[in-house]
């Protein structure tokens, strides 16, 4: 069955906005009347691809309950903040390899990001003709298998591949029923995987 629709992940996949979040959870850090570590860019890039709400219980698991949730509501202003002013680093050639593919595959995002993030990737570089819809587990409360298949009933997608860099991106595609296509480039790694692209361009091979 030939493949209509392209269906990627946003942080590993398409950009990497590590290094701007880092900065976000600093000044969110100096808003807190409780202590919490620095978070680094590669702290990151590790809870890649979770669920926007389960990444404070891995990183804060010392903290309340009231505590994780004041927390996350303040770093989510601040990342937001940050994100739209300084944006993220594009992968190499993923423009022109969008416009490459955009003529014979529908695309679209789904991500675990929160409410307004993939907004804020699309503003921020002018991407938002490539992309007629996306979904996030941030404004459905939805893990991502279930935001695939939001993506592909809505748009009646017949032979869809997501395209993703964590285990938990190829996961949520084997729940979907969707074939996975592994960024070898991105922020995982999968010990057996059937595709790859080592950079997003080979993307131009493969479809």
């Amino acid at each position: 069955m030939k493949t209509d629709s392209i269906i990627f992940d946003l942080d590993g996949t398409l950009w990497d906005a590590a290094d701007t979040v880092a900065k976000a959870w600093k000044a969110a850090k100096k808003q807190v009347n409780f202590e919490i570590q620095d978070i680094t860019p590669e702290d990151i890039r590790n809870v890649a691809g979770m669920q926007h709400d389960l990444i404070f219980k891995k990183l804060f698991p010392n903290l309340s309950e009231a505590q994780q949730k004041k927390l996350m509501e303040i770093s989510g202003k601040e990342e937001m903040a940050h994100i739209r002013k300084y944006g993220g680093v594009l992968y190499p050639n993923l423009t022109e390899t969008l416009q490459y593919l955009q003529p014979t595959y529908k695309l679209f995002i789904v991500s675990n990001c929160q409410d307004g993030y993939i907004e804020a990737f699309l503003e921020f570089n002018e991407l938002h003709t490539f992309f007629p819809d996306f979904e996030c587990s941030g404004r459905t409360g939805n893990p991502k298998n279930e935001n695939i298949r939001a993506i592909i009933q809505r748009n009646q997608l017949q032979n869809p591949v997501y395209v993703g860099d964590t285990t938990g991106d190829q996961q949520a595609a084997e729940k979907a029923g969707v074939p996975f296509v592994y960024a070898k480039y991105g922020f995982g790694q999968l010990p057996k995987y059937e595709q790859h692209l080592d950079q997003f361009a080979d993307l131009k091979k493969l479809f």
